[in-house]
């Protein structure tokens, strides 16, 4: 078998793929041009492994290096690991991607040691992760979880109205079970926030996820004449929205939870218009289902509030909600070993969520972030914490297969 590219070469060749020339972030929507170059870059990186790649019919992969004398395992033997490819709207370089190219290197590493297995490692790629095209975070492990069904997700539509059916037609799948043979699941990600920084930790491994969700709120009003229609009779609901984002903003503060509108669409959108509609989404999180509930329970009372106080209508619909995970204890622990990585919770959702929540032991790994930055084309991770977390996700290989 001919040599294969090391980490820090893979984080080259892999980096150029669906960076904007002007900001530098990076656009890797599901089943795009550039996702699907970031896909076959991770298939080439498979097949120079001899690894045996399966596809289920939503898009996702995993890539199993099962040794001589290592067969297909029974149900519920395999060890997985990995992330995904796609990004935010102009997103960061190591949200997901990392993941993918340290489990390839992890494996390079065991090899080098001689480490034989006795369960197959399988390299997993989930699609459409960020719900930036198809709005539900997550899409491709709830669709290989069942805890999102394919009657449900085939009809979701991106802002061009293109349907996940129709962009899932596009790529080459397949029928496997990707699940099937998965015993236990960890990915590894760049942490985004500052808790291994202010630890001066390298590598961390996580508690929880706290539970989020994303939610739909439809302002309507009446369109008009921005210079003509005085100020006490117009029904604008940009008034609405820009107080709703305010009330969101305060009640957050007051709770210590986490309330943003960061996606926002206004009909018919004109500079000499008051609109007629405006539709915001909200990202809520909290460190409890309870108080995610709450939070959300005051700024729609206080946006509603404020529509009747404007004239103006709103319905608020919940498009994606995950509950609290705690990631299995006994697993972290023996992860983190003795002392040697500290066990953290995150505010950001993730595959291994999903899989925990369906029932599969899972664990996650976080690469310090110096700035705490995601989500942005400052996203960052120093090479040498990421060799660190090759290092820790080989030694996490080798304790669990």
């Amino acid at each position: 078998m001919a040599p294969v590219p090391d980490f820090e070469q893979m984080w080259r060749d892999l980096a150029p793929v669906g960076r904007s020339a002007g900001s530098g972030g990076y656009f890797r929507q599901p089943f795009t041009s550039a996702e699907r170059e970031a896909t076959a870059w991770f298939l080439e990186q498979c097949a120079a492994r001899g690894l045996d790649v399966q596809r289920d019919r939503f898009g996702n992969l995993v890539a199993w290096w099962r040794p001589d004398g290592v067969a297909p395992a029974a149900a519920g033997r395999g060890v997985l690991v990995g992330s995904h490819l796609d990004s935010v709207l102009d997103g960061g370089a190591y949200d997901g991607p990392l993941g993918v190219v340290s489990s390839l290197a992890a494996l390079d590493v065991l090899r080098d040691r001689g480490f034989a297995p006795t369960r197959p490692i399988g390299v997993g790629v989930f699609a459409e992760e960020e719900g930036s095209r198809f709005g539900l975070a997550c899409l491709g492990s709830r669709l290989a979880t069942g805890a999102t069904t394919w009657d449900r997700a085939r009809v979701l539509t991106d802002r061009d109205g293109v349907s996940l059916e129709d962009a899932v037609a596009g790529v080459q799948t397949g029928e496997a079970d990707l699940l099937a043979e998965v015993g236990c699941f960890v990915e590894l990600h760049v942490e985004q926030g500052r808790d291994l920084v202010d630890r001066d930790a390298a590598v961390g491994v996580a508690s929880a996820i706290w539970p989020h969700g994303r939610y739909r709120f439809d302002f309507t009003g009446e369109a008009n004449h921005a210079g003509t229609t005085r100020m006490e009779d117009r029904r604008d609901p940009m008034l609405t929205y820009a107080m709703t984002v305010l009330a969101a903003n305060k009640q957050a503060r007051l709770s210590g939870q986490r309330a943003t509108f960061g996606r926002v669409d206004v009909r018919p959108n004109g500079t000499n218009a008051v609109p007629s509609a405006v539709t915001a989404w909200l990202d809520a999180r909290a460190e409890t289902a309870e108080h995610l509930d709450a939070m959300l329970a005051d700024v729609e009372r206080l946006a509603q509030e404020r529509a009747g106080r404007d004239g103006t209508g709103l319905v608020v619909t919940a498009e994606s909600v995950s509950g609290p995970v705690h990631f299995d204890a006994g697993l972290a622990a023996r992860i983190a070993g003795p002392g040697s990585w500290p066990v953290i919770p995150t505010m950001a959702g993730h595959d291994a969520g999903v899989l925990s929540a369906a029932g599969v032991p899972t664990a996650m790994l976080f690469v310090r972030n110096p700035t705490g930055v995601s989500h942005s084309p400052d996203e960052h991770a120093e090479t040498a914490d990421c060799l660190a977390g090759v290092e820790a996700l080989a030694d996490t290989l080798e304790r669990l297969a």
